[in-house]
């Protein structure tokens, strides 16, 4: 009973959460609001300087004295080849986000960008800025630390897979309910990170359903959607790791990048790949102001609690999720590998996915017939297939995006519960498939939850519920990891 306590109370909380969230979802997305937003008014300072200093640290990690070390022992080498390495990573992390967003996010920050004037060509070049700042460097850097802690000590230091290993074995909780604390906490996280990310995949499946093929946006086509999504990755966790998200993975990567391609080559080439430029340069020579930026002399902690603030709490929710999850994947790389792979290479292939679609919208906004903007304004979940009307094979494009969302909540889902399902199985690299039925339906009630409250306001505050009490424990594991780290052998020999 002791060694499941986690597993336990895990469910009980989640259980209650879930049948609440069905019958009350009004009640259910009140608390998650006034929590959330409780947190990012009176923290904001708080959690934007912790996720800069995840950025800080992971550069130092990539660069710095302890670069050569490998997450594994000195003879490991990777388990899985590159490409497939970096298709999971990727589809894990936020590849159903960046179709969600893909096209809205430019638009908002173009129509109403924080202290300047919108529908600019300066606010166009701030709305990439903006955009790029959310889901560039610093998400990528809170996930590989994350991933970097849990592999470190799992694979080079032969500790469980849990959010508690570095604590327990840094400063000795093995017996204390602290650590069990911590890995409730962190399963919490990565529940609600899940339900809230599914919520508003779902609802942009049912929105491209309705403009593909007339299919009425009801909760009954939510939720159908839903049950064939829980389906899905049910039969696909029971595969097991190295063939169902491995599989599911490499699909979504041959989708996703077919799409992309179309969308350049079809859509206003020159200037998308001149958004793409323009916006790695705008980025990095903007990332130190941006880094630290609250507008205290401005009345716009509403604009910087509902974006940047919801986004770098967003990724502090998936942080035990993807960092587990990633880590599973990267035994035997080196921290120099593993932190490029995990932070750089997929950053600017964000910032090129961003150019693509973000820039085609803008284009359409600026320079097209335009109108776009509305659309994204009345139903933001319909931006991606509105965006479409104005590409040859819109039908077509619009299907194979169905199917790349669709694919992505799968492997999503099938990731994460996977990892649930390792939190609960004190580590166990290859959980029971009766843990991953459990953690299925589980989340399936959850976000059948969240779905009925209809917002993605409410998905967004249910996505970043978990990851504020989790904050303190990442703070706990990276002083752990840090003072361990220094005493590895390999660093003291080299």
């Amino acid at each position: 009973m002791k060694n499941y306590l986690v597993f336990f109370v895990s469910v009980a909380l989640c259980g209650v959460i879930g049948v609440w969230g069905i019958i009350a979802p009004d009640a259910m997305a009140n608390a998650a609001l006034g929590m959330t937003g409780f947190a990012l008014k009176t923290l904001d300072w708080f959690f934007l300087i912790l996720c800069t200093g995840f950025l800080i640290l992971g550069a130092y990690m990539a660069f710095g004295r302890y670069a050569h070390i490998r997450l594994g022992k000195d003879e490991d080498r990777p388990e899985f080849s590159t490409i497939s390495w970096l298709a999971m990573l990727f589809a894990a992390g936020m590849g159903a986000g960046l179709i969600f967003w893909g096209v809205a996010e430019p638009m908002f920050h173009y129509l109403s960008p924080p202290g300047m004037d919108g529908k600019t060509p300066e606010a166009a070049r701030m709305a990439m800025i903006i955009t790029n700042l959310h889901w560039g460097l610093h998400a990528w850097s809170i996930y590989a630390i994350c991933a970097l802690v849990i592999a470190y000590f799992s694979f080079r230091k032969d500790h469980p897979s849990l959010i508690s290993s570095p604590i327990r074995a840094e400063f000795g909780c093995k017996y204390s309910s602290a650590c069990h604390i911590a890995d409730i906490i962190g399963v919490l996280a990565v529940i609600f990170g899940l339900a809230g990310s599914l919520t508003m995949g779902v609802l942009q499946v049912r929105a491209g359903l309705g403009e593909v093929f007339n299919v009425p946006a009801t909760d009954g086509v939510s939720l159908i959607v839903l049950g064939l999504m829980t389906t899905m990755f049910l039969i696909s966790a029971s595969t097991g790791l190295d063939k169902g998200i491995k599989i599911l993975s490499n699909i979504n990567m041959m989708i996703a990048v077919s799409i992309l391609m179309l969308i350049i080559l079809a859509g206003p080439t020159r200037f998308i790949m001149e958004i793409f430029i323009t916006s790695i340069g705008d980025y990095f020579s903007q990332l130190i102001n941006m880094s630290f930026k609250l507008y205290p002399y401005k009345d716009l902690s509403g604009w910087t609690s509902g974006w940047t603030l919801t986004y770098l709490i967003w990724w502090l929710a998936w942080g035990p999720f993807v960092g587990i999850f990633i880590a599973r994947i990267s035994r035997g790389r080196t921290i120099r590998e593993f932190m490029i792979g995990v932070v750089l290479i997929p950053t600017i292939f964000s910032i090129l996915w961003f150019a693509a679609f973000g820039g085609s919208g803008l284009y359409i906004e600026m320079f097209g017939g335009g109108g776009l903007a509305d659309l994204v304004l009345e139903d933001v979940s319909k931006a991606l297939f509105a965006l479409f009307t104005w590409f040859p094979l819109s039908k077509l494009i619009s299907g194979l995006a169905l199917i790349l969302i669709f694919v992505f909540l799968v492997t999503s889902a099938d990731s994460g519960t996977f990892v649930v399902s390792m939190m609960t199985s004190n580590g166990n690299l290859n959980p029971p498939t009766k843990f991953k039925l459990v953690w299925g339906v589980l989340i399936c009630i959850l976000t059948a939850g969240t779905l009925f409250t209809g917002s993605v306001t409410v998905a967004k505050a249910m996505a970043i519920a978990g990851a504020i009490p989790f904050s303190l424990i990442l703070i706990l594991q990276i002083i752990a990891f840090l003072r361990t780290i220094r005493r590895d052998p390999f660093v003291n020999t080299n």
